[in-house]
């Protein structure tokens, strides 16, 4: 019988444990300095949602849409999987994304799910209609006070299409000097956005590695093979930060391990 408790005690620690691991959203706040960035826009703060795939925070997706209001922005943005292709909700997904609309504008990318589903169109044509702003290889102007910045995003690779190509129509319209905030699912690309010298990007993809291990960091990411080298947080190359959201729920994988799923937070600061 004693026997029989601890068995029990340990199944019972352990659905405790991934649970946590998978559903109490962290957020996360960095800083992001550029001379490039106009006094207006100081301060102004940037939401990052990636990859939720479906899944559930609360009731109606309350528990994610509260989040999201608290760390305040200026503007949300969504880059990618916002739909699973293994278990596809789209009305499941779209709760959340009616709550963030009435909290700032929303930007979104689609990522290699919502090629894969099929139903790109589908799932554009439904945010549209929330008034999300939809960045199909597009780019769009955002102003404050007479001056602006550059919100450019490209579609999933998996469509076909080479990042080059897809990048040199987002940003054709694209003043050179302006700064520009990039949103491109995957960061094992992250070579070609800073070829092209984007000033910040904002990636997800990668779950953070899916499991993380202390000191080592993440285990494995679609697209990156074993220890990938950007699973979570600011990575520099040249003049180009990309910043890479570890998501919020699960494809293929079903757990999380010491990753906690992420709202992440940029804060721009003018030199």
């Amino acid at each position: 019988m004693k026997k029989l408790f601890k068995l029990l005690a340990w199944i019972v620690g352990i659905c405790l444990f991934l649970y946590v691991n998978n559903h109490w959203i962290v957020i996360t706040e960095r800083t992001y300095e550029n001379k490039k960035i106009p006094r207006q826009f100081d301060e102004f703060r940037i939401t990052q949602i990636s990859d939720l795939h479906d899944a559930l925070f609360g009731e109606n997706q309350e528990k994610l849409i509260e989040k999201v209001r608290k760390t305040n922005p200026d503007v949300i943005l969504i880059t990618g999987d916002l739909i699973d292709s293994n278990r596809y909700d789209l009305e499941q997904s779209l709760m959340a994304v009616r709550g963030f609309v009435n909290i700032a504008d929303v930007y979104y990318v689609i990522g290699n799910h919502e090629v894969a589903v099929n139903r790109v169109e589908e799932i554009y044509d439904a945010l549209e209609g929330m008034g999300v702003h939809i960045l199909p290889n597009a780019a769009a102007m955002v102003e404050r006070a007479g001056e602006a910045i550059a919100i450019a995003g490209i579609e999933d690779p998996l469509n076909g299409v080479d990042t080059q190509t897809m990048l040199n129509k987002a940003l054709s319209d694209v003043p050179e000097r302006l700064f520009t905030v990039l949103l491109a699912h995957r960061p094992e690309k992250f070579g070609i956005y800073a070829k092209n010298e984007i000033d910040l990007v904002f990636s997800g993809h990668a779950h953070g590695g899916q499991i993380r291990l202390p000191f080592v960091g993440g285990l494995v990411a679609l697209g990156q093979g074993f220890f990938p080298e950007y699973t979570a947080g600011f990575y520099k190359k040249i003049d180009t930060t990309m910043n890479v959201n570890r998501g919020l729920g699960n494809s293929g994988a079903p757990f999380r391990i010491f990753n906690f799923p992420e709202i992440s937070v940029v804060e721009l600061k003018a030199e």
